[in-house]
C-alpha cells in the first residue's frame, strides 16, 4: 500500500529534492513550508502561524502581503515588464527623485542593481575607477554580500570554504565592541580610530581607494560603533582622498529608526549601497547611490558598470510603492518608537535569563547575545561555531521554531528586528517565545 503524502510534505520534498539550500549542509534540514503571510506572520501549509522576529532576512521592512505593492507591480506588468537599461521608464526616474528626496542635499544619482551584492560590487569598481586606486578597506566582523568582490570585502567567516584567500586589494581592520573591550569605554574610540590610521599609513593612503562600513551593524551581530568612530572616519577620509562608502543594505528604509543608517552618526558618504527594505523583499532591487561630484565625472566620460536588469521598471514600479507606504504608515517612526519598547521589553528579560549576556539594538535592529558566564563572557557558541559547538543554541532555535516563530539564530545571537509594522502587543508576543527559548541556554550558565 502506498502512503499517501501531504501537500507540506510534498513541498518540502521537492524543494530538497531538486533545489539547493544557502548556508546549509544540504541533508537533515527542515525548512517551513510557506503557503503566504500577513502582516509579521507567516502561515504554513498546515496553518501554522510564525510570528516573523527578523523580517525574513531583515528586509521585509512593511511587514507580509502588503496588495499596494501587489497592485502597484501588476500595473507596470501590463504596461511593460522589461526594457533595456538604455530606456527611460516613468518608475525609474520617479524612483530616482524619491530617493534624492530623502537623501541628504549632494546624493542625487543612483545607480538601480538586482540586490545589495551587486551594489556592493558596482560600488567597489567605481571606487576604483574614480580615485585610480586599488585598495579597499573594510571591517572584519561585517557582512556585504555573497558575490565574489563583496564577499571578499566582508568580513564574514563563511567566504573562507570558498577561497580563503579571496579577491585582491581588500584590507580588513578591526573595530572592537564595548561588551567584549577590556580597556575601559573612554579608550574604545581612541584606540578604534588609532588603529585604522596605522592600516591607512601601512597600506599607503595614495594607494586606498575606499573604505567600506555599514550604516549600522547587522547580521554580524549587531556591534555598535564606539560614539562618534563614524564622524572621524569621514575625517580621515576627507583628510586622505579616500572615498567613504556605506552599506546600507540591511541597516536602511526605516530599520534603525532614521531612513538610514548612518543618519544615526552625523556623516554623509560619498556613497551608498541599498537594497532590501527599498522593496521590502517583495522583488528583487539594489542600488547604488553615488554624490554629485561622483556623478559629474561621468558627465562627458563613459560610466564602465552595467547590468541587464538595471533599473528593471517592475522592481522600481515596486520600489516606488513601498517608499510611499514607509511614509503614508509612518513607519520610520513607529520604528523608532517600538525600538525604545523593545530596549525597555528586553531590559526586563536580562533580568530573568541569565543567559543574556548583552543585549544591542538601534531602532529595530537587534540581537540578544548568550554567553555561559556573565562574569567571564564565556559565549553560548563561539565565533565560527562548529556544528558541534552549536548544541544548545540549536535547541534554543528549535524551541523557538516549536513555538510559531521565526527568526534569525547565528552563533550566539538571537536576532530581535520584526517588521516596521510591529505593535507592542506582537513585541511582547514575540520576546514571550524568545523567553521561553532561551530557558534552554539558563540551563547552561555557570
Amino acid at each position: 500500500m502506498i502512503k499517501e503524502i501531504s501537500e507540506t510534505q510534498d513541498i518540502i520534498r521537492n524543494s530538497l529534492d531538486y533545489t539547493l539550500f544557502s548556508w546549509s549542509k544540504q541533508k537533515g534540514i527542515n525548512p517551513i513550508a510557506i503557503k503566504y503571510g500577513e502582516g509579521v506572520y507567516l502561515y504554513d501549509y498546515d496553518g501554522k502561524r510564525y510570528l516573523d522576529f527578523s523580517s525574513g532576512l531583515m528586509n521585509v521592512n512593511i511587514g507580509h502581503g502588503n496588495q499596494r505593492v501587489t497592485e502597484a507591480v501588476m500595473k507596470q506588468m501590463q504596461e511593460v515588464s522589461y526594457v533595456t537599461p538604455s530606456c527611460a521608464t516613468k518608475a525609474r526616474g520617479e524612483l530616482g527623485k524619491k530617493l534624492a528626496s530623502v537623501l541628504p542635499e549632494g546624493l542625487r544619482k543612483t545607480l538601480f542593481t538586482v540586490g545589495g551584492a551587486d551594489a556592493v560590487e558596482n560600488a567597489i569598481k567605481l571606487a576604483r575607477m574614480y580615485t585610480g586606486r586599488h585598495k579597499i578597506l573594510t571591517r572584519y566582523q561585517s557582512y556585504h554580500g555573497a558575490s565574489y568582490g563583496s564577499m571578499s570585502a566582508g568580513g564574514d567567516p563563511r567566504k573562507l570554504p570558498a577561497d580563503a584567500q579571496q579577491a585582491p586589494n581588500f584590507v580588513h581592520f578591526d573595530i572592537p565592541y564595548l561588551y567584549r573591550w577590556e580597556y575601559g569605554e573612554e579608550n574604545l574610540l581612541k584606540e578604534s580610530v588609532k588603529h585604522l590610521e596605522r592600516v591607512i599609513a601601512y597600506e599607503g593612503p595614495q594607494n586606498i581607494a575606499a573604505i567600506i562600513l555599514e550604516g549600522e551593524s547587522g547580521s554580524s551581530g549587531c556591534f555598535k560603533y564606539p560614539a562618534g568612530y563614524l564622524k572621524q572616519v569621514r575625517e580621515l577620509c576627507n583628510k586622505h582622498g579616500i572615498l567613504l562608502i556605506i552599506d546600507e543594505v540591511m541597516s536602511g528604509f526605516g530599520r534603525t529608526g532614521k531612513w538610514f543608517g548612518f543618519e544615526n552618526h552625523d556623516v554623509v558618504p560619498d556613497m551608498i549601497t541599498i537594497a532590501k527594505g527599498i522593496t521590502s523583499g517583495y522583488i528583487p532591487l539594489g542600488a547604488l547611490v553615488v554624490s554629485d561630484k561622483i556623478a559629474e565625472r561621468y558627465d562627458d566620460n563613459v560610466l564602465y558598470l552595467g547590468l541587464t536588469y538595471s533599473a528593471h521598471p517592475v522592481s522600481c514600479a515596486a520600489a516606488v510603492e513601498v517608499l510611499k507606504i514607509y511614509e503614508d504608515d509612518h513607519l520610520i517612526a513607529n520604528a523608532a518608537a517600538m525600538g525604545r519598547y523593545m530596549d525597555q521589553q528586553v531590559g526586563k528579560l536580562i533580568q530573568k535569563h541569565p543567559s543574556i549576556g548583552d543585549y544591542r539594538n538601534t531602532g529595530l535592529l537587534g540581537c540578544l547575545e548568550l554567553v555561559k558566564n556573565r562574569k567571564t563572557k564565556e559565549p553560548m557558541a563561539p565565533f565560527n561555531a562548529k556544528p558541534d559547538e552549536m548544541t544548545v543554541m540549536n535547541k534554543v532555535a528549535a524551541k523557538i521554531k516549536e513555538l510559531g516563530m521565526y527568526t534569525f539564530v547565528r552563533w550566539n545571537y538571537v536576532f530581535v528586528a520584526p517588521p516596521l509594522i510591529v505593535t507592542k502587543e506582537q513585541i511582547d508576543e514575540g520576546l514571550a517565545i524568545i523567553s521561553e527559548a532561551i530557558k534552554i541556554a539558563d540551563g547552561n550558565t555557570n
